[in-house]
C-alpha cells in the first residue's frame, strides 16, 4: 500500500508540534521573551524529519507512541537549537531562515543565544520526564547526548567552520565523516529513540539495522540539500541559493557532477530501503528515504 509522505510528515507535525506547545508554555512573566523566542524557532516550520522518524520507527515495531511523541519533541529542540546558534553573526550570519527573519534579527543575539541553550537543556529535561522504564531513560539520554555533542553533531559543526573557504582542504571521505556528524548523527538518533520507545535496546539487531538505514538517508540528504543550493528555488527552499559556492565550500559537487551526485544520492537511498525491506511493516519508512531522496526542498 502507498503510503502518501507528505500527507505524513503533515499529521505527524501535528502531534509533535502539539507535543512541543504543552513543553514551551510561558509559566514566569520575567521570562517570557526566552519563551517567544524558543517558540519563534520551533514553531516557524521544517518537514519534522527527524520526529518522523522516531514515530515510524516506534510504530514500525508497535512501540509505546506517548513515549514516542516525547522523543519526538526532544529531538525537534536539538536541531532547532542549533540552527538558532548557526545563524548568530559569529557563525553563519543569516538573515533568513525558512522563509522568515532569522531569531536573532527579530530577538537580539543575546537573547537568540540563550534560546537555543534553554532549546537544548529542555531536550534531556524531556528525556528524564517519559514514562519510561529507568534504562530507556538512561539510553534515550546517551543517545541524544552523544548525537548532539563533540562527536556528533557539534563536532560536525566544527569541521563545517573549518571547511569555510576550503581551509581544511576537505577530501571526499573526510565530507562524509563532517556531515556523518553534523547532520546524520542526529537522523541515527531519531531512529534509535523510536527503537528504545518500542523496548528495543541499540545493540538490538533490528536497532542495528535502522542505524544502518539511517547513515544511509543521511548521507543521501545531505548529497541532495548540496545539490539543492545549486539548481533549487529560492521561495521553496526559504533561504538563499549558491552560499556554499559564495562560501568557497567543499561539498559532494566538488567530486561530482549533478548527474552524478544524484546518482550516489540514489545509491545511498536503495541501500537504506535494503536494509529493512524484510522488516513488517517497514513500507513508510522506505517511501520516507524515496521522498528525501526526491525532495525539492
Amino acid at each position: 500500500m502507498e503510503v502518501n509522505i507528505p500527507e505524513l510528515l503533515k499529521e505527524n507535525s501535528k502531534l509533535v508540534e502539539k507535543k512541543l506547545d504543552e513543553y514551551l508554555t510561558d509559566l514566569d512573566e520575567d521570562t517570557s521573551v526566552l519563551t517567544q523566542s524558543c517558540r519563534y524557532s520551533v514553531f516557524a516550520g521544517g518537514k519534522r524529519i527527524r520526529p518522523t522518524l522516531v514515530l515510524e520507527t516506534c510504530r514500525m515495531f508497535g512501540g509505546n507512541e506517548e513515549i514516542a511523541l516525547s522523543c519526538a519533541a526532544a529531538v525537534e529542540m536539538v536541531p532547532t537549537y542549533s540552527l538558532i546558534h548557526d545563524d548568530l553573526p559569529c557563525m553563519d550570519d543569516d538573515d533568513m531562515r525558512r522563509g522568515k527573519q532569522t531569531n536573532h534579527i527579530v530577538f537580539g543575539e543575546a537573547t537568540a543565544m540563550l534560546a537555543g541553550d534553554a532549546l537544548l537543556t529542555s531536550a534531556f529535561e524531556i528525556l528524564t520526564q517519559t514514562q519510561a522504564p529507568a534504562q530507556m531513560i538512561v539510553e534515550a539520554v546517551r543517545c541524544l547526548s552523544n548525537a548532539a555533542g563533540s562527536t556528533g553533531m557539534i563536532g560536525g559543526q566544527v569541521m563545517d567552520m573549518d571547511n569555510e573557504d576550503n581551509k581544511g582542504e576537505l577530501t571526499e571521505d573526510k565530507l562524509i565523516k563532517l556531515h556523518a556528524m553534523k547532520t546524520g548523527a542526529m537522523i541515527c538518533a531519531s531512529v534509535q529513540l523510536g527503537c528504545l520507545a518500542a523496548g528495543i535496546l541499540p545493540s538490538d539487531p533490528r536497532c542495528l539495522d535502522l542505524i544502518s538505514y539511517a547513515d544511509s538517508i543521511g548521507i543521501a540528504f545531505q548529497v541532495v540539500d548540496d545539490m539543492l543550493d545549486v539548481i533549487g528555488d529560492e521561495k521553496d527552499l526559504g533561504k538563499p541559493i549558491g552560499s556554499d559556492e559564495e562560501n568557497h565550500k567543499t561539498t559532494f559537487l566538488s567530486f561530482y557532477s549533478l548527474e552524478d551526485a544524484f546518482e550516489y544520492a540514489k545509491v545511498l537511498t536503495n541501500k537504506a530501503v535494503a536494509t529493512i525491506e524484510e522488516y513488517e511493516n517497514s513500507e513508510t519508512l522506505r517511501e520516507l528515504a524515496e521522498y528525501l531522496l526526491n525532495r525539492k526542498k
